[in-house]
């Protein structure tokens, strides 16, 4: 994890906005939080999008369970009037975006404490580390979170990278449609290919010549490295078996067995 945190002297209204960045990359309270987007968050969530368009990216997608595990870290630290990514007695960044019921592969957080939504965006946009959260490419997904306390506006922007939540026979679809359009017809050898996923001392019983076992996080493509073997292995038929991977709460991929012939 890398945390960046700073006081910005926000020359606008002679205000200061103090700010917190943390990014957190893979290889979500006691109070009752109100799903319901007030003024300064829904000018937030605007705002980002607009510099995302202005950068011809994607805008990001309103995402419910971040938003209220930014509402819950915004109200602890209104609470206490504190600026913190993690604040006593309060999981870490990874813990709560989890325990709100989210899956991602990637995360991000942007926090701030300022006078207004304008002044907050504009101190995130200014720091090169909220920058460049509001702005990677990668994210897909947001929830924002604004509640005044003592100290001002305390903000919350939660990231992530949404991993799909898909079935064991979802995701082996997903894959043997991918091996079909690279020419390979399927093996009647599913439960060999599990068997063989949920291992990790190499091929399981069976008449398959070869294996791959790979994780991943996005089965709309093949990663290239598994590609290329594919086009040099001599093989016609496979069979795709997946199975649960080992990681921590919340985060979230794929973990793929294929068996040629």
């Amino acid at each position: 994890m890398r945390i960046s945190k700073f006081l910005l002297a926000a020359a606008m209204r002679n205000s200061r906005v103090l700010l917190a960045a943390t990014v957190l990359f893979f290889i979500s309270a006691s109070a009752n939080v109100q799903l319901q987007r007030n003024d300064s968050e829904r000018q937030l969530f605007e705002a980002l999008n607009r510099e995302r368009a202005a950068q011809g990216l994607s805008a990001l997608q309103w995402d419910d369970v971040l938003f209220k595990a930014a509402r819950r870290h915004a109200l602890r630290m209104a609470n206490l009037n504190m600026l913190e990514h993690q604040l006593p007695n309060e999981s870490n960044l990874e813990g709560r975006l989890a325990e709100a019921g989210a899956r991602f592969s990637v995360i991000a957080e942007n926090i701030a404490v300022g006078a207004s939504p304008q002044i907050i965006h504009a101190g995130w946009m200014d720091s090169p580390g909220h920058r460049r959260n509001i702005l990677d490419p990668r994210l897909t997904s947001v929830g924002i979170a604004a509640v005044h306390g003592p100290g001002g506006l305390f903000a919350v922007q939660d990231f992530s990278q949404i991993v799909p939540e898909l079935s064991v026979e979802q995701q082996e679809q997903k894959v043997v449609s991918l091996l079909a359009a690279m020419g390979f017809h399927s093996a009647s050898a599913t439960e060999e290919a599990r068997r063989t996923c949920r291992s990790d001392a190499g091929l399981a019983e069976g008449a398959a010549k070869s294996m791959m076992r790979f994780e991943v996080f996005d089965l709309s493509k093949l990663p290239e490295d598994i590609e290329k073997k594919i086009r040099s292995g001599p093989y016609s038929k496979a069979a795709v078996g997946a199975c649960r991977a080992n990681v921590a709460p919340g985060f979230s991929h794929y973990r793929i067995a294929v068996l040629f012939f």
